[in-house]
């Protein structure tokens, strides 16, 4: 219920949903940062688009919702903040199924699928009544003033994922054909 309100008084800004987000995960119940996460939402009037259902883009956004409070609850957040942490999405790839209408309820699931040494690997889902409408893939970093945060880092300050916890193969090949050249190399624009 309470995650409902923030999805229908901060609808205004993405941002101060997101600030509200903040507040009111602090206040649910703990998860590892290994567990699945759930947020129930409902498609605002700021998520549509001309067609009048929930903006492709806007997926994204709400994704990020789900993240936030996956590492909220978890602690990690509080943990990586204390640490100078952020996170930055490095790849994101979605697949669409069904759309999702204004005021429509609607859930975003998220869970890690896994990491390596280039990345931390989030499955999330729009989830309506039992379906899955979306289904995103996020390659996600944890970066600090000095650079990236190595795995080694990541592991001793959050714990070690469960032994069971086995990223998928196709990820790898995902990685490879979707990356764009390090910042350290040169990515000049030439169709």
């Amino acid at each position: 219920m309470v995650m409902l309100l923030v999805s229908n008084i901060a609808g205004m800004h993405l941002i101060f949903r997101t600030l509200l987000l903040l507040f009111v995960s602090g206040r649910r119940s703990a998860l590892s940062i290994w567990e699945a996460g759930s947020i129930p939402l409902r498609v605002l009037l700021t998520d549509i688009d001309i067609a009048m259902h929930m903006n492709n883009g806007m997926y994204f956004s709400v994704f990020d919702l789900g993240r936030f409070d996956l590492m909220v609850r978890s602690g990690v957040w509080r943990s990586m903040r204390a640490r100078g942490w952020s996170p930055v999405a490095a790849g994101e790839t979605i697949s669409f199924r069904k759309s999702l209408r204004l005021s429509q309820r609607y859930s975003i699931e998220t869970r890690i699928l896994g990491l390596d040494e280039r990345a931390i690997y989030f499955e999330q889902r729009a989830v309506a009544d039992g379906e899955i409408y979306a289904r995103a893939v996020i390659a996600t970093r944890l970066v600090s003033s000095a650079g990236p945060v190595s795995n080694e880092d990541i592991i001793a300050a959050f714990g070690a994922p469960p032994e069971d916890l086995v990223l998928p193969e196709w990820i790898h090949a995902w990685r490879l054909n979707n990356t764009l050249p390090s910042t350290r190399r040169p990515a000049p624009h030439a169709w």
